[in-house]
């Protein structure tokens, strides 16, 4: 197998089809409802059938939540309101149904798939499904040492790529994505404040679950001794993830760079995929018109990488839980927009809303 390039993924991603979406423009002016009147409802639909290239939009029929699973050596360092170690009770969680997540996909009738790249656990602990995939156990400490060796930073990329296509073969439609980690939010935060040239406390949030101040001077710390080793290595996205990333973040690449070539549309949830992301961008500047941002999740890192990506959160609930809850939250909202683009009528042409878009129309002018 010859060494992986993520920069090759440029010349392999294209961008969603630009005719449809005109076609889907012009439909739009011709429903019944205002153009308007919908607001980013409107949008979503015209991206979706883009995407999809066709229309009218196809419905969203069948959505995944996919979650990657890791735990990551800084938390040793008290950066993290979760113990060093313990993020296969958040797999434990989702797969009893009993987090956050777990019960809105129940209650939406989402699969959802979780994907072991990097947790410090017995195997034996969770089902083999779960942990067949696993790249290496725990990630280093990135403050002081490297998160991954390239080989494991090439294998975990690999297997977010392999998890992509087996969606896009299974007929997935749409991927609600998510991590479940404990200390995941430090090296997201560091690879932002890297790719966006900022100082650690610029990007230093509170995590999923919130930080005292002493435990966030502890975490800006560590984001800060793992800038200064970021910085060597930003023209190499592989090494970059190997240096201060993770098994996860960089199995999350891979899958947000592959669902791209697949042209499957994804749903990011909080900083872990929005760092993701971001490096996926600078691998291929395409990428991110495959993506859409799920929900503002208060941390500043995300924000920086939303913001340096062009892409507009769909809901700001004060969501900080993580997991795919936020993103899985936008589901609903996306399979509306297919809806109502899809099955809202066209306007008759002596219809009482031709006769009003005329009356409009002499108001313009």
């Amino acid at each position: 197998m010859s060494p992986l390039n993520l920069d090759d993924f440029s010349d392999l991603i294209e961008r969603p089809d630009s005719g449809v979406r005109r076609d889907a423009e012009e439909r739009r002016e011709r429903l019944v409802v205002r153009p308007g009147a919908l607001g980013r409802l409107d949008e979503l639909g015209e991206w979706l059938a883009a995407a999809q290239g066709a229309v009218p939009v196809r419905p969203v029929e069948r959505p995944k939540a996919v979650l990657f699973a890791g735990d990551h050596g800084v938390a040793e360092l008290g950066v993290s309101g979760r113990p060093a170690g313990s993020a296969y009770t958040l797999v434990r969680a989702v797969l009893d149904g009993a987090s956050p997540v777990a019960v809105l996909a129940r209650r939406m009738d989402v699969p959802v798939r979780v994907v072991d790249a990097g947790l410090d656990c017995d195997p034996e602990l969770l089902p083999a499904e779960v942990v067949r995939h696993r790249v290496r156990r725990g990630s280093g400490r990135i403050d002081i040492e490297d998160a991954l060796t390239r080989d494991e930073a090439e294998r975990a990329v690999r297997l977010g790529m392999a998890v992509a296509d087996e969606e896009a073969d299974s007929g997935t439609d749409l991927v609600v994505l998510g991590d479940l980690s404990v200390g995941g939010t430090t090296p997201a935060s560091t690879l932002v404040a890297a790719l966006c040239g900022t100082d650690a406390s610029v990007v230093t949030g509170r995590g999923g679950v919130a930080i005292d101040d002493l435990t966030w001077m502890r975490k800006c710390a560590a984001i800060r001794d793992a800038l200064r080793r970021a910085r060597p290595v930003l023209g190499d996205q592989l090494e970059l993830l190997a240096t201060v990333g993770g098994a996860d973040l960089a199995a999350i690449t891979g899958f947000l760079l592959q669902a791209a070539v697949r042209r499957l549309p994804v749903i990011l949830d909080g900083v872990v995929s929005a760092a993701c992301a971001l490096v996926a961008q600078r691998a291929a500047f395409r990428a991110p018109d495959w993506w859409l941002a799920g929900q503002v999740s208060g941390e500043p890192a995300q924000g920086k990488a939303l913001d340096r990506m062009a892409l507009h959160p769909l809901l700001d609930q004060g969501v900080t839980v993580g997991e795919g809850t936020g993103a899985m939250l936008a589901l609903p909202f996306v399979q509306a927009s297919a809806a109502l683009a899809a099955e809202l009528p066209e306007r008759t042409p002596d219809g009482p809303d031709a006769t009003d878009a005329e009356d409009h129309k002499h108001e313009v002018h």
